[in-house]
C-alpha cells in the first residue's frame, strides 16, 4: 500500500479531507489510476482530498490498452459484450465495492475513470433507490472522468430513472470516444459541475479554467462537511493505493 502523506498523530488538524473511493479504468489497476491522478493534478487539489485506489476484483481477461505504458498486473470490474448490453459479474462487482466501502470507509464520494466512471455514476443512482450499496452511508459526491451510462435497459431503468441529486463533477474530452455518452450522462444529474478539455479518453491535466471549476467543486464539498470533523481520524494515511 502506497501513500503520499501520513497524518501526524496526537496533534490538532484542520477539518478532515473528503474521502473518495477511486475506481480505475478497464484492465488497469488502482496503482495506475493513482499515478494518472496524482501525476497530473496539482498538489493544491490532491492535498484537499483523501483518495483510496483499490484494484478491481477480476484479473484482466484480455490485452490491456495500457500495456507498454503502465506495468501489470491489470484488473477489470466486470465483463461485457461488444454492444455493452450484457454484463458478467456485475452483481459481484457491486458487492465487492460495497465491501471495500465497509472495510476502508466511511467514504464521502466516488471517483471513477472509464469503466470505473460508468460504475460510480450508476451506483449513486442505484443506491438512491435501494438497489445497491444498502449497507453503507449515502454517497454524496462524485468525480466522473470519461463516463457514460450502462446501455442495458434493465440496469438503466434502476440507475437513471430519476434525476440523481448528488454533487458531481464531470470531465468531458473533445477527442474522447465517450464524449457523447458522457454528455448524455450529464442529463441524469442535478446541477453538475463540468470540466471540458481538448484531450481524448484520459485523466486530463487541469488548466486555469478547469482548476477554477475544480476549486469551486471542492469548496462546495468542504462547506458541506461538519465544521467539527478533523483529519485526525482512524485512517491516518492519505492517498492510499490498495494493491
Amino acid at each position: 500500500m502506497g501513500s503520499l502523506a501520513e497524518a501526524d498523530e496526537g496533534i490538532n488538524h484542520p477539518r478532515r479531507r473528503p474521502r473518495f473511493l477511486c475506481l480505475h479504468g478497464f484492465r488497469t489497476s488502482g496503482a495506475i489510476m493513482r499515478t494518472q491522478v496524482v501525476g497530473k493534478w496539482p498538489e493544491e487539489v490532491t492535498a484537499r482530498l483523501d483518495l483510496v485506489f483499490p484494484d478491481a476484483p477480476f484479473p484482466a481477461e484480455g490485452k490491456s490498452d495500457v500495456e507498454g505504458i503502465f506495468s501489470p498486473p491489470y484488473y477489470e470490474w466486470f465483463q461485457f459484450d461488444k454492444d455493452f448490453l450484457e454484463y458478467t459479474n456485475l452483481d459481484e462487482c457491486f458487492a465487492y465495492i460495497e465491501d471495500l466501502m465497509i472495510q476502508h470507509g466511511p467514504f464521502d464520494g466516488l471517483m471513477g475513470f472509464s469503466q470505473g466512471a460508468i460504475l460510480s455514476a450508476a451506483l449513486v443512482g442505484l443506491q438512491a433507490r435501494g438497489f445497491a450499496l444498502t449497507r453503507v452511508p449515502k454517497v454524496k459526491y462524485l468525480i466522473i472522468i470519461g463516463g457514460a451510462k450502462f446501455q442495458s435497459q434493465a440496469v438503466a431503468e434502476r440507475a437513471y430513472a430519476a434525476a440523481i441529486d448528488c454533487t458531481s463533477l464531470h470531465f468531458l474530452g473533445d477527442m474522447d470516444f465517450l464524449r457523447k455518452p458522457g454528455e448524455a450522462l450529464l442529463e441524469s444529474f442535478v446541477k453538475p459541475y463540468v470540466i471540458r478539455h481538448p484531450k481524448g479518453h484520459t485523466v486530463p491535466r487541469l488548466d486555469d479554467k478547469s482548476l477554477e471549476t475544480m476549486h469551486d467543486f471542492l469548496q462546495k464539498i468542504e462547506n458541506d462537511l461538519p465544521s467539527d470533523e478533523t483529519s485526525n481520524d482512524k485512517h491516518g494515511i492519505l492517498n492510499q493505493a490498495y494493491v
